[in-house]
């Protein structure tokens, strides 16, 4: 193993790296901006290399900055995060070629799965379920609308290159195409360096589902159940739940089958996301994230495993040690993404300084964030602030957990995604399961006559369920005892799980 790694990233996820890494003895080195000299990440870490600037492009994805702080501090491994460089292949290839490992796939699996006209090829021959649409570039938007006519409207135009929601448009009319064609080109090409533009079929009222794998270097590979990811707003997720409230058993492990068989046909190796689209019982291949999602602390919460640590291990170049059967699903986990924006004006950016910090607690209740008072907000980098996720039994008590936490959060001085999030939790449709990809748009986000509304209205709902629920609360308290006694993964047949799962069943909610 490991004895010092590099974090070539910012914020929570830096943080949740060291965490990971100072349990279990590996020193780390922390690399910052000019403006985050202060930052938690800086001062966690055993190391800390100031890049210099306050731009990405001056201090995150100067690939020689952070390669050469890798070597003057002796770090025998660079652990991307997610953002920034984590899905680069060539500083993948890089960091390999200055002798140090990369935590993450090979640069070709990167390379493959970061062209989604090349990876719907891929997965074609994989068999993997695949929504109609081109598989070559449109030459043109002439090229593009005779693809879109002939598989029929709506359709989605999608950036070759793209991820993170940018170069996709929703084109329900022909005469809106070459417009929306064109928008979407040039914010791909300024997005990616690559304006290149295919068409799917769009799918009305989809759900959007992810398989978490993970392979190691010997070809072994597992996966770690699915994700639900409906509830965004253009693309970008603000609610994730682990499991999906409408896959079965055997729908999870038919989904499982084809997320490892697109790994497989990359050889990939370490963590990564199959994400597809859901739709009355069948699923479609959507892409491929070549990284740690922001949204797998749900999967540690319901697997008791720790992800980055898997990572490191694979990296380093042990074998999984453990098969698909040892894998399974407890209780369920939600996470709210918390980001500087406004959801009452449309999810503007908000930008300030944190003068209060409030941090929700109690049983099962995790916050991964790297934010503290009087740090300074501003436009320089992602929006995300933090995450806050629960635990449950059962996703009843799992939503309630996360609307008492919400209401605990203070964040003041800038706004969040709080308020939307409350909303979420509040909703009939989503407590009872029942949303798609569109939910979040369609909901009235404006914000209340006074907090107070908010808070009366909390407060009902919550009555409400109490009242409902509260003869069956006690025993599914025992059903928890349960499952964590039960656990199939035992400290003898694979030791560094079995040990994650004894803490996590000992209430330590790590970020």
């Amino acid at each position: 193993m490991f004895k010092k790694i590099l974090i070539a990233n910012r914020g929570e996820i830096a943080l949740r790296v060291i965490r990971t890494a100072r349990e279990q003895g590996i020193a780390t080195v922390a690399v910052y901006s000019e403006r985050d000299k202060m930052a938690l990440h800086t001062r966690l870490a055993e190391e800390a290399v100031a890049l210099g600037g306050n731009l990405p492009s001056e201090s995150y994805l100067d690939m020689d900055k952070i390669i050469d702080a890798a070597k003057r501090t002796g770090a025998e491994a660079i652990h991307p995060g997610y953002g920034f460089l984590a899905e680069n292949a060539v500083f993948a290839q890089r960091v390999k070629d200055a002798g140090m490992a990369w935590v993450g796939p090979p640069a070709a699996a990167i390379t493959s799965m970061g062209d989604k006209i090349v990876s719907r090829q891929i997965m074609q021959a994989a068999n993997v379920p695949m929504v109609p649409g081109m598989t070559e570039p449109a030459a043109d938007v002439e090229e593009a609308l005779a693809a879109a006519t002939e598989m029929g409207f709506p359709v989605m135009l999608k950036a070759a290159a793209g991820g993170g929601g940018k170069g996709i448009r929703i084109v329900l009319e022909p005469a809106d195409l070459p417009s929306a064609f064109k928008t979407a080109s040039g914010e791909a090409l300024a997005g990616f360096g690559d304006g290149r533009m295919y068409v799917e079929r769009y799918l009305v009222n989809t759900r959007h589902i992810e398989i978490q794998v993970m392979f190691d270097q010997h070809g072994n590979g597992v996966h770690f159940g699915e994700r639900e990811c409906s509830i965004q707003r253009r693309h970008q997720k603000l609610v994730e739940e682990c499991p999906s409230p409408v896959i079965t058993e055997a729908m999870r492990a038919e989904m499982g089958a084809a997320a490892l068989r697109a790994g497989a046909a990359v050889n990939y190796e370490g963590a990564g996301t199959v994400e597809f689209l859901w739709a009355d019982g069948e699923f479609f291949f959507l892409e491929m994230n070549t990284r740690l999602q922001v949204e797998h602390p749900v999967t540690e919460m319901c697997t008791g495993v720790d992800l980055v640590w898997e990572q490191l291990r694979v990296a380093a170049g042990q074998p999984l040690g453990y098969e698909q059967d040892a894998i399974a699903l407890h209780g369920h986990s939600i996470e709210v993404r918390l980001n500087a924006e406004d959801p009452a004006n449309g999810f503007l950016p908000s930008t300030g300084r944190i003068d209060n910090l409030r941090i929700p607690g109690g049983p099962w209740v995790r916050f991964d964030g790297g934010i503290y008072r009087n740090m300074d907000v501003g436009l320089d980098y992602d929006p995300m602030l933090a995450k806050l996720i629960v635990w449950a039994p059962d996703r009843a008590q799992a939503i309630e957990r996360m609307r008492r936490s919400l209401e605990e959060l203070n964040i003041g001085g800038v706004k969040t995604g709080a308020p939307a999030a409350l909303r979420v939790m509040l909703d009939p449709g989503f407590r009872a399961g029942e949303f798609h990809t569109q939910y979040l748009e369609q909901m009235d986000l404006t914000e209340p006559e006074s907090e107070l509304d908010l808070v009366v209205a909390a407060a009902a709902a919550v009555h409400r369920f109490r009242a409902s629920r509260r003869a069956s609360l006690a025993p599914r308290d025992g059903e928890r005892l349960g499952w964590m006694a039960r656990s199939r993964v035992s400290k003898s047949s694979h030791p560094h799980i079995a040990g994650g799962t004894a803490g996590f069943a000992r209430g330590e909610a790590g970020a």
